[in-house]
């Protein structure tokens, strides 16, 4: 059996960033090689060194929502927090609310002095409730002028400029969290890898906050993994398929993009394009269908994150590699240094 404490390491709590780096791509990078274990400290510019004509960077294009919403419940003047998980349809939106022994259903919270309004139309049994909102105008521009960036419970400092917590090549709204991993990228960067004859190629996963989640079972093939959304469309498929066909590899930025594709690659290795949900819980014993390289940032001990990196690796390797990487001071987590691993 393999436990939930098989992937515990001792982190210091200095070293969890919580900033952006000035520059995006001046981040470190450890280098991994997945089979041996052998690690080389280099700079994530140096990511094109590492990369090669005819490979395929697979970039999960999923844009944050600022799906947190400060509001007041009518009737009574409580201060309520609301944050946005995911559309259930029309203007019906799952959250999370706090305090939410305040907001049963029936309660109505307005929100921007009254620019917005969210009645709660159901409450789920985990907790969560479904919000019927009523606005004038478009959603997402209220959005993006009254909520917040809903950035992870490990991060307390108040974030300068929102879209330091946006991949540069973001532009599907959907999300809850960052695909962290693309962070790193500059506008630059990309087209000084795309020069190199590597094809880049977007997918979508919109990522779920159950991917902070922890890991509460003993084994963890008790764990019931959360479920996100994802799309890719014919074009991203068939050139992936042509990577592969041509001896190239298929590189996934972040742990998004991997299950993205795991999720639509057959046992041959062939990608399908398609819609959907996807709850695949990639852990050691795993066989890996499509991926061949991944980068991804460093990530909570005993987390599925951290489990699917041992399965594309191995336990041992992984946790070494953490070890030194705590002994180098990298930075972990959200706004923390990257890992490749080939």
């Amino acid at each position: 059996m393999m436990k939930t404490s098989d992937f515990y390491y001792e982190l210091p709590k200095e070293l969890i960033a919580q900033t952006p780096i000035a520059q995006r791509d001046h981040s470190r990078l450890m280098v991994l090689d997945r089979h041996t274990g052998a690690i080389s400290h280099e700079h994530f510019y140096d990511i094109k060194k590492h990369l090669n004509p005819g490979d395929c960077l697979v970039i999960n294009d999923t844009r944050v929502l600022p799906a947190r919403l400060y509001g007041v419940k009518q009737g009574g003047g409580a201060n309520v927090e609301v944050l946005l998980l995911k559309n259930v349809g029309g203007d019906d939106w799952e959250c999370i609310v706090y305090p939410g022994r305040r907001l049963k259903t029936g309660a109505v919270v307005s929100f921007g002095d009254g620019q917005l309004t969210g009645e709660i139309v159901e409450v789920r049994p985990d907790g969560n409730r479904v919000v019927r909102f009523t606005y004038e105008g478009i959603f997402l521009e209220l959005l993006e002028k009254i909520g917040t960036m809903p950035l992870p419970p490990y991060i307390t400092e108040r974030l300068e400029d929102g879209e330091r917590y946006q991949t540069v090549y973001s532009r599907e709204n959907g999300s809850a969290a960052a695909p962290t991993a693309g962070l790193h990228f500059t506008k630059e960067l990309l087209r000084e890898i795309e020069d190199m004859g590597v094809d880049i190629v977007h997918v979508t996963l919109h990522v779920g906050l159950g991917t902070f989640r922890p890991v509460k079972e003993e084994n963890i093939t008790d764990h019931v993994m959360h479920v996100e959304r994802y799309h890719v469309t014919e074009d991203a498929a068939a050139r992936i398929n042509a990577a592969k066909a041509r001896g190239g590899r298929v590189i996934a930025v972040g742990t998004t993009s991997c299950r993205t594709l795991e999720t639509i690659g057959d046992e041959n290795g062939v990608v399908h394009a398609g819609e959907g949900d996807t709850g695949i819980f990639i852990y050691p014993g795993y066989r890996f269908k499509v991926l061949d390289g991944l980068i991804t940032n460093f990530h909570l001990p005993e987390s599925t994150l951290i489990m699917l990196v041992s399965a594309f690796s191995t336990r041992e390797i992984i946790l070494k590699a953490y070890e030194e990487a705590v002994r180098e001071r990298y930075r972990f987590f959200s706004f923390g240094d990257a890992m490749f691993l080939y």
